[in-house]
C-alpha cells in the first residue's frame, strides 16, 4: 500500500510538469552525458538546465560549469532570468566557492586572447561590460571594477589602434559608467576620479567630432553618485540635474528609474523636498511597473524612497520602506551580502529614529549588528563602509547605556566610543578634516561625551562639527541646526550656560521651522530645551509662552500623523517622463 502511494505520488507530482520541465530535469540528472550537446542548445534552455542543477543543490558541478566564460556569458544573455542568476551566484559565493574571482581571471584571459584575435574585440569588451554589470547587481563591487578595468583597457586600446570613431567612443563611456558605478559603491574613490577624468575627456572628444546622437543621462547620475557619497553634495546636485536634462522617452527604463533615484536623493540633502517627491514616486512608479515588486531594481529605489521619508520627517513610512527592502534583497541575496548587509544598516537608522523617544532600542541593535557582521566578513577591516555602520550601532548602544543600570551604562559608553573613533578615523582618511562625514562624527563624539560627562571634550567635538558644516553647507543648513540644537542642549542641561543654549536654541528652531515646517518632530527638542531654560532662569512669562508652543507643536504633530498618505500609492502609474522633467524645472 505505502508504495502504491509514493508511486500515485510521483506520478502526480509528474502530471502537473509540462513535458519541457521533465526534459529538463532529465538532462540534468544525465548531465555528464549530456553535457557535449549543450553548445547547440539555445541559452535560455542551457539556463534552465543549469536552474536544474541548482535547485537540486548540485553546487560543486554548477560552480564548476560557470566558472567558464562560455558558459557563464551565455547565462548573461538570458536578461528575463536576471533574478534567478543571481540567487544561483549569491548560493555559489555562501557555499564556499571562489566563482567571482575565477569568473573574472577567466574574463582576463578573454582580454588576453584579444591580442592574438583583433577581429574578437568588440564581442570581448561587450562581454565585460555585461559582465561587470551583473557582478555588481549582485554586490561583488570590488570583482566588478576588475573586470571593467580590463574592459576598459580594451576600449582604449581599440580607441587608439582604430580610429576615434562615436562607435569606440560611446563604447569607452559606457564602460566608464559601469566602472564609476562599482568604484563608487565600494569608496574606491582613487580609482573612481582616474575613471571620472577619462569619462569627461571621452565626453569632449565625442562632442569636438559633432555626434550628439547619445545620452550621457547614465554617465551624469553616476558622477552625481560619486559626489554624493564623498558628501560634496552642490557638485552631486549639478550633476543630477545635468543628468534629468538627457533624458529622453527613448532612454531605457533601468537608466531613467537610476537617475530619478539619484536626483532625488540629491533634492533630499539641498533640502528640496517637493521636488525630491516628485521624483522618487515616479521611480517607484517606472519600477514597479517594469521590473514588478520583487525585483533588485525595485529594492534599490525603495531604499532611496525610505532615505527620502525618513529625512522628510515620515518616520513610520520611512521603516515599512525600509522593512520591505530588506525583505527582498534576502529573498535574492541570502544573509552574507553586501546588498543585504546596507538594507540592515538603513532599517537600523530609521528604527533609531522611530524610537528615539520609547527607548526601545533592540530592534534597531540587532539590524545594526548585522550589518556590521556582513560587511566585517566581505570587506577589509579598515574600510570606509563599515564607518556609517558603526556609527549607528554607536548611537544605539548610547542610547541603551542611558536606560540602563550605572555598571552596564559605562561599559556600553566605552563600547560606543570605541566605535565613533573607528568611524571617525575611516572617515578622516578617506576624506580628510574638512568633509560633513567628518564633522557628523565630531557631532556623534560630542553627544557621547555629554552623555559620559566629559563636557569640556564634547564642547569641543560640537564646535568642530558646526565650524565644518557651517564652512561647507552654509549657515542655515539642517546640518548645521543639527549640531547647534546638540551644543543648545550641552550648554543647558549640563554646563548651565543658559543664555547660550537659548539662542542657539532660537537659531535651531529657525532653521527647523523653514526647512520642515510647524510641525517637525525635531522641534519638540528644541522647545523643551528652552522650557528646561526659562525654568532654570525663573522667567515665568517665557515658560507659558513656550508650553502654549509645545501644545500647539503637539496637536499639529497628531494632525501631521493623522494625515499621512501611505508611502506607495497601488494604483498609481508612472508619468511620461517628459512631464516629470518638465514639472521638476517648474518647481
Amino acid at each position: 500500500m505505502a508504495e502504491a502511494r509514493d508511486s500515485q505520488a510521483v506520478l502526480q507530482a509528474n502530471v502537473i510538469k509540462t513535458l519541457y520541465e521533465l526534459s529538463v530535469i532529465s538532462v540534468a540528472k544525465g548531465f555528464v552525458t549530456y553535457k557535449k550537446s549543450l553548445a547547440y542548445l539555445p541559452d535560455n534552455v542551457v539556463f534552465d538546465i543549469y536552474h536544474q542543477l541548482y535547485k537540486e543543490k548540485r553546487l560543486c558541478l554548477l560552480s564548476q560549469e560557470l566558472t567558464h566564460m562560455d558558459i557563464f556569458s551565455r547565462m548573461l544573455k538570458v536578461r528575463n532570468r536576471r533574478i534567478d542568476l543571481l540567487q544561483m551566484f549569491q548560493s555559489l559565493m555562501d557555499h564556499g566557492t571562489k566563482i567571482a574571482n575565477d569568473i573574472v581571471v577567466a574574463y582576463s584571459m578573454c582580454c588576453l586572447e584579444v591580442l592574438k584575435k583583433p577581429y574578437a574585440k568588440k564581442e570581448v569588451i561587450n562581454l565585460g561590460l555585461r559582465l561587470g554589470s551583473f557582478l555588481s547587481d549582485s554586490g561583488w563591487y570590488l570583482d566588478s571594477e576588475e573586470a571593467l578595468n580590463a574592459c576598459k583597457n580594451l576600449c582604449i586600446m581599440s580607441t587608439s589602434q582604430e580610429s576615434e570613431t562615436p562607435e569606440t567612443l560611446c563604447r569607452t563611456l559606457d564602460c566608464c559608467h559601469k566602472l564609476l558605478h562599482a568604484q563608487a559603491a565600494y569608496c574606491a574613490f582613487r580609482g573612481a576620479a582616474e575613471t571620472h577624468e577619462l569619462a569627461l575627456a571621452t565626453v569632449k572628444k565625442l562632442e569636438a567630432i559633432g555626434y550628439k546622437d547619445c545620452s550621457h543621462a547614465a554617465l551624469y547620475a553616476e558622477f552625481s553618485v560619486l559626489f554624493f557619497i564623498r558628501s560634496e553634495y552642490d557638485q552631486a546636485y549639478r550633476w543630477s540635474v545635468a543628468a534629468l536634462r538627457e533624458l529622453k522617452p527613448t532612454v531605457p527604463a533601468r537608466i531613467t528609474i537610476d537617475v530619478l533615484r539619484q536626483a532625488a536623493k540629491s533634492c533630499v540633502v539641498k533640502r528640496e523636498f517637493q521636488k525630491a517627491g516628485l521624483l522618487i514616486r515616479q521611480a517607484v512608479y517606472l519600477a514597479r511597473e517594469v521590473f514588478d515588486t520583487h525585483h533588485p531594481k525595485y529594492c534599490d529605489v525603495l531604499i532611496d524612497y525610505g532615505f527620502y521619508l525618513l529625512n522628510y520627517d515620515s518616520i513610520v513610512n520611512s521603516v515599512s520602506v525600509y522593512k520591505t527592502a530588506l525583505e527582498i534583497r534576502k529573498t535574492i541575496f541570502g544573509k552574507m551580502n553586501l546588498h543585504v548587509a546596507i538594507a540592515h544598516e538603513d532599517l537600523a537608522y530609521a528604527l533609531y529614529v522611530q524610537d528615539y523617544s520609547s527607548g526601545r532600542f533592540t530592534p534597531a541593535n540587532d539590524h545594526a549588528t548585522k550589518a556590521i557582521e556582513i560587511m566585517e566578513k566581505l570587506l577589509p577591516s579598515e574600510h570606509l563602509m563599515l564607518a556609517s555602520a558603526k556609527r549607528v550601532k554607536a548611537l544605539i548602544l548610547e542610547e541603551i547605556a542611558l536606560d540602563n543600570a550605572p555598571t552596564t551604562e559605562e561599559d556600553l559608553l566605552v563600547k560606543s566610543e570605541d566605535l565613533h573613533l573607528s568611524a571617525l578615523q575611516l572617515a578622516q582618511t578617506a576624506f580628510g578634516e574638512r568633509n560633513v562625514q567628518t564633522a557628523k562624527h565630531y557631532g556623534n563624539l560630542g553627544r557621547l561625551y555629554q552623555s559620559m560627562r566629559r563636557f569640556d571634550e564634547a564642547e569641543v567635538m560640537h564646535l568642530k562639527a558646526i565650524k565644518i558644516k557651517e564652512e561647507l553647507l552654509g549657515s542655515d543648513d539642517y546640518e548645521v541646526g543639527l549640531s547647534i540644537g546638540h551644543l543648545a542642549s550641552l550648554y543647558n542641561f549640563h554646563m548651565a550656560r543658559y543664555r547660550d543654549a537659548e539662542q542657539l536654541y532660537y537659531r535651531s528652531i529657525a532653521i527647523n521651522l523653514k526647512l520642515f515646517g510647524k510641525s517637525y518632530s525635531g522641534l519638540e527638542y528644541d522647545y523643551r530645551g528652552l522650557l528646561h531654560v526659562y525654568t532654570e532662569m525663573r522667567e515665568f512669562e517665557k515658560i507659558r509662552e513656550y508650553e502654549a508652543i509645545l501644545q500647539l507643536w503637539k496637536e499639529l504633530r497628531d494632525q501631521h500623523a493623522e494625515s499621512e498618505d501611505p508611502p506607495i500609492d497601488l494604483h498609481k502609474r508612472p508619468e511620461p517622463i517628459q512631464k516629470v522633467i518638465d514639472t521638476f524645472f517648474a518647481v
